[in-house]
């Protein structure tokens, strides 16, 4: 008996630097059933970003890596980078193709247009609606979205919050045409060993047991706002007693700025360290007490559900669709974007309450452990997959 064709699925994904997009794209393109083959594709990070092959080459995923994908519009490079995408899917030949975040979606979808692609599925991961651009800037962008999404077959939103954002506040599209799976993990290692792991972070950072770490971790850019986490850990330097230690992971076009600010604070007498990217995330959150994360905009920020899968209590900004990925005042709290009172209140309280820290780390694993792990995400792509190609008379 011949064997049965496989479903062909191009995975584009924007740069393989470090975020929620290259995890959701790697599990897609590692776990999926055996009667898909997918090929991942994408470009370089920036020269300040970290890579993430490592992530992809941990799974078994080789990709492949486009020279003239760049996250900043650039009409030679996006033209070159086009042209590639569309030699590719002329050679691979892909029943379905997949693209995810702005760039990918924006040149990988007119590709697969162009190439009479059966399927094109595109999945935002966040969106850039309001506080990226200026407002001209942003309707442009908001435009070009809404052409693309007539040439797709199905958009994936991460959360009810975007699909709501994405057909009701942006008119993309119409609610009917997008489908919401949220982001998945392999989330174990988070909660795996975490004893162990917290000594050893601690003991290679030489903090003491009574010393509190706060961490805040993503892109050093200007949409993270880190300028709100110095100065709320600068005025809960001021009114607390304890010894805390604050750390700043990641990197970016930000670095310069940021640090300027961070020597300014420590030459006040605060303990805070700019880290750079750590590959080994989970051994180092397990030594840590409370993450921050401070942004304008997200998408699904996988430091919180990380934090969660820890068990580390977390403060963050409610934007975007945080609130779909935590369970608020339990695993950690909220805070609306202006509020700094609040947020360094909050801050202070699980700085202070080490009984509040235990109580929420019990509730944070038992949260995230079905929702975030990348098993449910493939039981829902696959799901979703087949929805479409039977939509179009194509045998899964």
């Amino acid at each position: 008996m011949a064997e049965k064709k496989k479903i062909k699925i191009l995975r584009i994904i924007n740069r393989f630097n470090v975020g929620g997009p290259i995890h959701n794209a790697v599990m897609l393109s590692a776990f999926m059933p055996d009667e898909y083959e997918t090929l991942l594709v994408g470009g370089h990070p920036e020269e300040n970003e970290a890579s993430s092959i490592h992530i992809a080459e941990k799974y078994g995923i080789k990709p492949m890596l486009l020279d003239d994908m760049k996250r900043r519009p650039n009409y030679t490079n996006d033209k070159k980078a086009l042209k590639q995408l569309k030699e590719i899917i002329l050679a691979f030949r892909p029943d379905i193709v997949h693209t995810h975040a702005s760039k990918a979606g924006a040149l990988g979808r007119k590709a697969a247009f162009d190439c009479k692609v059966p399927i094109i599925v595109h999945t935002f991961h966040g969106h850039v609606f309001h506080s990226y651009f200026s407002w001209w800037k942003t309707k442009l962008y908001q435009t070009i979205e809404k052409r693309l999404a007539k040439k797709t077959t199905g958009i994936i939103a991460i959360s009810e919050i975007q699909k709501n954002e994405l057909s009701l506040k942006y008119k993309i599209c119409k609610a009917e045409k997008i489908e919401i799976i949220q982001l998945g993990f392999d989330l174990r290692p988070f909660n795996e060993n975490k004893t162990e792991n917290r000594e050893k972070t601690r003991a290679s950072l030489g903090l003491k047991d009574t010393e509190i770490a706060v961490a805040i971790i993503g892109r050093l850019a200007p949409i993270k706002n880190h300028d709100m986490f110095l100065q709320c850990i600068s005025s809960v330097h001021e009114k607390t007693t304890k010894k805390v230690v604050y750390f700043i992971v990641g990197g970016g076009e930000d670095f310069t700025s940021i640090d300027e600010k961070v020597r300014v604070l420590k030459a006040k007498g605060m303990d805070i360290r700019m880290t750079s990217w750590i590959n080994d995330i989970n051994i180092f959150n397990a030594g840590m007490d409370v993450i921050c994360l401070t942004s304008k905009n997200e998408g699904t920020p996988v430091s919180i559900i990380e934090a969660q899968a820890t068990g580390i209590p977390f403060v963050a900004t409610n934007v975007g669709g945080i609130k779909d990925i935590v369970s608020e005042n339990n695993t950690g709290y909220l805070v609306e974007l202006t509020d700094y009172e609040v947020f360094i209140e909050k801050l202070l309280l699980l700085i202070e309450n080490e009984n509040k820290r235990q109580e929420m780390s019990q509730k944070g694993w038992p949260f995230v452990e079905e929702k975030f792990q990348y098993t449910t995400l493939i039981a829902k792509t696959d799901s979703y997959y087949k929805f479409l190609l039977n939509q179009k008379n194509i045998c899964a």
